[in-house]
């Protein structure tokens, strides 16, 4: 067939040149030089009649017709990939390779064990694990699926599965106490050094509140430093770096051993959902089948965390 001819002629190229970043990234992962790969697109946009992309010696941005071309083709890609797999379902073997993102600290301590058992009982999976605070496009960065902490936005795109939930409490050091007192009400954390994770940009420094009808409120606090990373923030805490709000399945021990001392009890126990989310498609790739099934055992045991 010619590839004149052919509808995913440099269609595998262009994808993976949005996703990547660059002709020389995708051709990394696609076993070809960059330069066959910018000439591919060239010849995708020739035959197409329309520019894709904008080139500058820095970055490669989509041209709108570029943004509509990709946008088709990774919704179509996926379901091609899930068809193939879907055909080989059957067979009962769970192989290929599943690109995961977690929240940092979370993901590393509760999710991942599930993760390599899966691992171990199926030798063909690979997994690829990338532990970040962003948020990241699923369809468009080829994500298969994302643990995320918080409410969710509305996305026809994307199918999310509740694990569960996490319950915040706020606490300090004794030292940090000793040295600069308790807060006795809500407002005072606005006079504290507060410890706080990765927020949106140009969103206020904030803390969820339960009051004592049960219903949360935000209140408005001084974030003297920012960390992206959980672990970090319990570190930092347990340092006399300041007062955090933190969820119980991090620091439960701490608490338990009086390193970290809960403030204001009256207002804690606000809670965050934690779900599973995956692209939305007609095909599941049966690892990932295999992983939702695997997350939402491990979140219905009587001792799972997301019930802390």
């Amino acid at each position: 067939m010619p590839e004149t001819a052919d509808p995913f002629a440099g269609v595998r190229e262009f994808v993976e040149t949005m996703r990547s970043g660059s002709f020389t990234a995708a051709g990394a992962q696609l076993g070809l030089t960059g330069s066959a790969v910018g000439k591919s697109v060239s010849r995708l946009e020739a035959r197409l009649g329309t520019k894709l992309l904008h080139r500058t010696t820095r970055r490669l941005s989509l041209t709108p017709e570029g943004q509509r071309y990709f946008d088709g083709w990774v919704a179509i890609l996926s379901d091609v990939q899930g068809l193939e797999n879907s055909v080989t379902e059957g067979s009962g073997r769970i192989s290929g390779r599943l690109n995961i993102h977690l929240p940092a600290a979370f993901g590393r301590r509760h999710v991942m064990p599930v993760l390599t058992r899966l691992a171990a009982e199926h030798p063909a999976l690979d997994l690829a694990v990338s532990f970040t605070e962003r948020r990241v496009n699923l369809i468009e960065d080829g994500v298969d699926l994302v643990v995320r902490i918080g409410t969710l936005a509305d996305d026809p795109d994307l199918v999310a599965r509740n694990l569960g939930r996490q319950r915040l409490v706020i606490c300090a050091s004794p030292d940090y106490l000793a040295a600069h007192g308790t807060p006795g009400a809500p407002a005072a954390l606005t006079e504290h050094d507060c410890i706080i994770g990765s927020r949106r940009e140009g969103v206020p420094a904030s803390w969820l509140m339960r009051q004592p009808d049960g219903t949360v409120s935000t209140q408005l606090i001084r974030a003297r430093h920012e960390l992206t990373d959980g672990d970090a923030m319990l570190e930092a805490t347990l340092a006399g770096a300041g007062v955090s709000q933190l969820p119980t399945w991090l620091v439960s021990s701490a608490l338990g051993t009086g390193a970290l001392i809960p403030v204001l009890e009256r207002f804690s126990g606000a809670e965050m959902p934690i779900h599973a989310v995956w692209p939305r498609s007609r095909y599941l790739k049966p690892g990932q089948r295999a992983l939702i099934d695997a997350l939402v055992a491990d979140a219905t045991r009587a001792d799972s965390v997301y019930w802390l």
